[in-house]
Formats: structure tokens, sequence, C-alpha cells
């Protein structure tokens, strides 16, 4: 049978190393896992609770395209709260995860072949989706002296898609860099998309939302990390009023409409901003954990992130191949991270990203592993 070109993708590393961390639990091996950007809660109790009772009450059938009502409304009032945005809530699409957001997004702005910017490091399935799409990813090197800001002036782009907090770094763009970047688009006519999944889990300032600086772009959020729904597979987008129809469209035909009871979960999980609240604090106690420990433990190149969970670290004094290292603490030590290739497909050899999204316990033991690993090589 034949294959298509646009199939040729690579593969999402970490999900890799997640599938062998499973295969060495399914031998009976104990594994930390550093290597997922996955809260180590569920659901906060109000979103559980709130899909419980629906479930005795509604078919949970099919929902319009563009999510329930109610559910676009809370999402609306969740920029009112947090950014002091008076938001339209029909610009609100709800989404299967913001993995459909990207292909939307994609889909709505560029034809085949337009060159969109994507960061290095950066979020590695912006490259694939583009690329199953027939678009061209245009790596832009972003650089720790620079705290990860982009500089894409001398590029032609049809795109720019951004991550603040950025995965894998965690840092953040002042509002003055994020005017400039967003300005600098629109007097080159760049459709700027602003990845805000991260949102929410900051530790000192808050991320400032693009919809702050500009209508003109799109939006990506999702209710996966602040609100710990990773499974659930619910996200949205903030589109200008003129893209409304053109996304509903292009929604009905793609996924008809995102899963109605993660909507209905969703609901409750806006209510439940004290249980998240409380999420963000273990975030940020790890947090600690980890600026403490990785350098204990020989990992001595890393920046404190501003936002998400993730810890970036240079290891090039270690090594030269993170692939290969990764898989040796994975079997070594029990400790699954997740080699930068991922991330930066030219500098990523010599980097690993640390994730401490898990429960506080298995961070310290994690950490514990990894010193007692690293002693063992000198």
């Amino acid at each position: 049978m034949r294959n298509s070109s646009r199939s040729e993708v690579d593969a999402f590393i970490v999900m890799d190393v997640m599938e062998r961390a499973r295969q060495a639990e399914a031998e009976g091996r104990h594994v930390i896992h550093m290597e997922v950007g996955q809260p180590g809660t569920p659901a906060p109790a109000g979103a559980r609770a709130r899909l419980a009772a629906a479930l005795d009450e509604q078919s949970l059938g099919y929902t319009v395209s563009l999510g329930l009502p109610e559910l676009r409304q809370g999402i609306a009032d969740l920029y009112d709260d947090w950014y002091g945005v008076d938001l339209n809530p029909d610009r609100v699409v709800v989404t299967g995860g913001s993995s459909a957001g990207f292909i939307l997004a994609f889909t709505a702005l560029f034809d085949a072949g337009a060159k969109v910017g994507v960061t290095e490091p950066g979020y590695p399935s912006y490259r694939q989706i583009l690329k199953a799409l027939d678009l061209l990813p245009v790596g832009i090197p972003t650089h720790v002296a620079d705290r990860h800001v982009p500089k894409f002036q001398g590029r032609e782009l049809d795109g720019l898609i951004l991550a603040s907090p950025a995965n894998p770094t965690g840092t953040m763009l002042q509002a003055s860099d994020l005017k400039a970047v967003i300005e600098t688009c629109q007097a080159r006519d760049i459709s700027f998309i602003s990845d805000e999944i991260y949102h929410g889990v900051h530790y000192e300032e808050r991320a400032v939302s693009a919809l702050e600086v500009s209508d003109d772009l799109y939006v990506i959020n999702s209710f996966s990390k602040y609100f710990s729904m990773t499974g659930w597979r619910l996200g949205w987008m903030v589109v200008p009023e003129a893209h409304i129809r053109r996304v509903e469209r292009l929604a009905q035909n793609m996924f008809i409409c995102a899963p109605h009871a993660a909507q209905v979960a969703a609901l409750g999980a806006l209510e439940a901003r004290d249980e998240t609240e409380a999420m963000r604090e273990t975030y940020a106690q790890n947090r600690r954990l980890m600026l403490d420990g990785l350098p204990t433990a020989g990992f001595t190149k890393i920046a404190p992130p501003d936002g998400a969970f993730y810890i970036y670290a240079d290891v090039s004094d270690i090594t030269d191949d993170s692939l290969g290292f990764a898989q040796e603490i994975l079997d070594s030590a029990g400790v699954a991270v997740t080699p930068g290739l991922d991330f930066d497909p030219v500098r990523g050899h010599r980097t690993l990203r640390f994730s401490y999204a898990g429960a506080t316990d298995d961070i310290a033991e994690g950490l514990s592993r990894l010193k007692r690993f690293m002693e063992s090589r000198s």
C-alpha cells in the first residue's frame, strides 16, 4: 500500500520514553516519571463530581462544534479573572485538547508550503503537525542568555507559534518582549499563534496573555496542565471574530465536537480554583527540590524556570548523546527523563528535560536515584 510523504514525521520521543518506562514497570521495576509533563494529581474533585452527576442525567451526545455555550462563557470569564480581558465568548472554540487546536489553527491560517516559525528548543509536535499538513517548519534557535526570546527579523515567515511559559525551558516572555514579537509579526503580515497551555503554572509573576496585546491573533490553551486534565483531551482556542465561522466549518468536518463528557467535567474544573491553586503550590515545592537537588546530583547547568514544570539542563559536560544517556538513566536508575533531541534537533543531543509535575515524594526519590547514579559513573 502506498504511503504519503506527509506521514514521514519524527517520533514524539517523550512518548517513546513513556513506553519504555511502561515496559520496565510491566517487568516489575519501579520507575520515577520525570519524562512527561503530566500532573501527578487527578482532575479536580469538582470536575469529577460534575461529570458523575451528568452521567445519570444526560445522554452526553454530540455538542455543537464550537463547544458547550456555558463552557465557552466560563472560559471567557477566566480571561477577565486572570488578565482583565473582556472576551466575547463567541470567539472561544472548545477543542479536543490543544493538539486539535494546533491542527485547526494551522489549517485555518496557512496554505500548503507556508513557512511557520517554531522555536528551538520548543514543543516537538509543532514541527511534526506542520509537516503532516504540508507546511514548512522553520527552526528559530533561542538562547538562555536571551531568556529564549526569539529573534526572527531576518526570516521570511508566514506564521509564528510561540509558547510562554515555554516547553521545555519554563521561561516566560515579559510583557514588553511579547508585545515586540506580536508587533513585528503584524508589521510583516506574519500570523501569530500564542500557545498558552502552561498559563496558571507560574512561580512569581503571572504569564501575560497575547490577548492583552492584540485581538488579531490566535491563542491556544488546554485543561491539561493547570487544571490537571491531561487524559480528558480538552482544550480551547480564541480566534479573531472574523475567523469564527472559518474555524467552525473546519471543526465540524474534522472533529464534529470535543468530547461532551470532558466538557462537562471542565465546567466543574473552572469552579475548583482552590484545588488547582493547591496543585500549583505542589509544583512550586517540587521546583525548589529540583533546583537544589539537580546540582547536587551533578546536573549543574540549569536555569530556574519562571513557569510550567520543567527544567532544561545542559549536559554537554557529561554527554553528547542525550538519547543514549536518557536510556542509561532509565535502565540504571529507574528514572525516566526526556532527551533534548525531542525539543531541539540541532542542539538537543547535549540537553535533557526533567519534569517535576509528579508527586513531591516521587520527585525527592527521583533526585536521590539520580544522585546515586551519577556517583556510580564517576
